[in-house]
């Protein structure tokens, strides 16, 4: 019997004729995130379930199937702060993800948001295409110069070293860092407090798991701490940073300014952002490049067929 895969939003053409392969496969149409019917359906009718970003399959959703059909939930990316994983491993479903493929990519963007955010190229373009460029002047959107600042990673993960080795050895940067453990890295960098590194910071990058044990993790009060002429960056999740609370230092002019790929309640991104030329806002960006998003989906079905030939799973959480 050819089990049944539920893919909850259409990945690249080539992962899908794969999984088509070997599973029956049916695909949600349109790009939002599943519904609390729609995961317990999943539970209920599908052998096996590829979720992506905001497919809440919370406890209440778990409670509502006390005997799932689905043994496995192979996530479609690093982050799994959607899935309740305890409430998953109760019910007897297995969760995985899709670490280091998307590691490079991210780290990418955070570089990007750094660029974009130090030197105020958003500002910039939106300046050319309203047609307002009065041409070149010595004094023209003075920005910050990135080579050679403190750099700040709060969480050295995957992704945070990434972001500190193209910090530290393409621009020269001091790298501190605030971590729950050591590590052994293979650049310099000095482990603080969270509060002490982001002080010590010219640019805070937030590369945290997301998660209960992150949620607003990064306050008002760590955001205090940060220098004025300093920024943030965050290409983790959203809700890691107290959004209200970084409203409030931008527009207090506590901190320069701020580069989000993510946000608390995405899609919606707050008026009080947008109306800020000192914050770069981007559309979850994160992993989109393509043979990226293929190398993450061959990672979830790599779970999937393992989850059905009763193997071990690549990638458990």
């Amino acid at each position: 019997m050819t089990l049944k895969l539920l893919v909850s939003r259409r990945l690249p053409d080539a992962v899908m004729a794969e999984a088509a392969t070997r599973f029956e496969v049916t695909h949600r149409p349109g790009g939002g995130p599943m519904s609390h019917e729609e995961c317990i359906t999943a539970l209920s009718e599908q052998d096996m379930v590829i979720p992506t970003l905001g497919d809440g399959f919370s406890a209440e959703v778990f409670a509502g199937v006390p005997t799932p059909r689905c043994k496995l939930l192979a996530n479609f990316g690093v982050g799994y702060n959607h899935i309740d994983v305890e409430a998953a491993a109760a019910a007897g479903v297995a969760v995985t993800n899709t670490p280091g493929a998307v590691t490079d990519a991210t780290a990418d963007i955070a570089m990007t948001l750094i660029l974009m955010t130090a030197r105020r190229a958003g500002e910039g373009e939106r300046i050319v295409r309203a047609g307002k460029w009065l041409g070149w002047k010595p004094t023209q959107m003075l920005g910050m110069h990135v080579t050679g600042k403190t750099v700040a990673i709060i969480g050295m993960g995957r992704i945070g070293q990434a972001i500190a080795r193209r910090c530290h050895f393409g621009f020269g940067c001091r790298i501190v860092y605030a971590n729950r453990s050591s590590k052994s890295l293979d650049f310099p960098a000095e482990q603080m407090s969270l509060e002490r590194a982001m002080s010590a910071a010219d640019i805070v990058v937030i590369a945290l798991s997301g998660g209960p044990g992150t949620y607003h993790f990064i306050g008002a009060g760590a955001l205090a701490a940060m220098p004025p002429h300093a920024m943030v960056i965050n290409i983790s999740r959203g809700d890691v940073i107290d959004e209200a609370a970084l409203i409030t230092a931008l527009q207090a002019g506590q901190i320069a300014g701020a580069g989000l790929d993510v946000y608390e309640f995405e899609p919606e991104v707050p008026e009080a952002l947008i109306a800020m030329e000192n914050v770069t806002l981007l559309p979850h960006l994160g992993t989109a490049a393509l043979e990226v998003r293929e190398a993450m989906g061959r990672m979830a079905l790599a779970n999937v067929i393992a989850c059905a030939e009763g193997q071990a799973l690549p990638n458990p959480v």
